[in-house]
């Protein structure tokens, strides 16, 4: 192992020993300042972990929380610069987390978490014109040949858990009195202006929009869609300016 990659190591594994050829310019035993530097990185990224998944901190508990993402800081070190980026496997991490198996929507919580995320850093991008969106729906004729490009910041959820309700109910202080936490429900996450907002969507909603990212026309993600409300799904499409382009891919005979 190379210096670099041992000091690095050092860093994140409180078993391991400070690492060789470490000097202190004041005099000072190189393990204790050592000891400090460590202590230091590994609770700026543990707070890292608390800013990104504050629902999960409130479901949990600041302590336990705090024991889990340690956990989790000494086997995923940062790969990039970017802070924000940190902890974009820490759902898949909790999962696994045998502690947390109480829990059981605790993983999909935190994924919607990393969806709020991605969603404020993701690129800007202008949504079209309302007017100028009606006038392309309303060509019945032109649907089969209408793909919709959606913001890049809209990304969708789907759990066997009531995720949307758990974390909406922790915006408002409320309790999870009431809400049937086994009751499935389909995300849809994207960012409005400056604003990163939560929806819970039917399974039709959910796979026809999917649909559309995935490049199908209109008319082939109807189809192909479970049976939702299509005029109810483009309303909230529009009026969260989420659609950003609309092509006609029509072939000229």
């Amino acid at each position: 192992m190379s210096n670099h990659a041992d000091f690095a190591a050092a860093l994140l594994d409180p078993e391991r020993p400070c690492p060789d050829g470490l000097l202190s310019v004041n005099g000072a035993d190189p393990a204790s300042r050592f000891a400090v530097y460590r202590n230091n990185v590994q609770a700026s990224l543990i707070n890292a972990l608390a800013d990104s998944y504050p629902v999960v901190v409130q479901l949990v508990g600041d302590e336990f929380f705090r024991a889990m993402a340690g956990v989790h800081v000494q086997g995923s070190p940062p790969r990039s610069p970017l802070m924000n980026d940190y902890g974009h496997d820490f759902a898949a991490f909790i999962e696994g987390f045998a502690p947390a198996a109480s829990v059981p929507y605790l993983a999909d919580v935190a994924r919607l978490e990393r969806l709020r995320v991605i969603a404020y850093h993701a690129a800007d991008a202008q949504p079209l014109e309302h007017e100028q969106i009606a006038a392309a729906l309303a060509d019945p004729q032109a649907l089969s040949e209408l793909t919709v490009e959606l913001h890049p910041s809209l990304n969708l959820l789907s759990s066997a858990f009531a995720v949307v309700a758990i974390w909406a109910a922790h915006q408002q202080e409320t309790t999870l009195a009431g809400i049937d936490l086994s009751q499935g429900q389909h995300a849809l996450v994207l960012r409005n202006g400056l604003d990163v907002e939560v929806f819970a969507i039917d399974q039709g909603a959910s796979a026809f929009i999917q649909y559309l990212q995935n490049g199908q026309s209109l008319m082939q993600a109807l189809e192909a869609a479970p049976a939702f409300d299509l005029s109810q799904t483009l309303a909230l499409l529009i009026s969260r300016n989420a659609i950003t382009h609309l092509h006609n891919n029509k072939v000229s005979p």
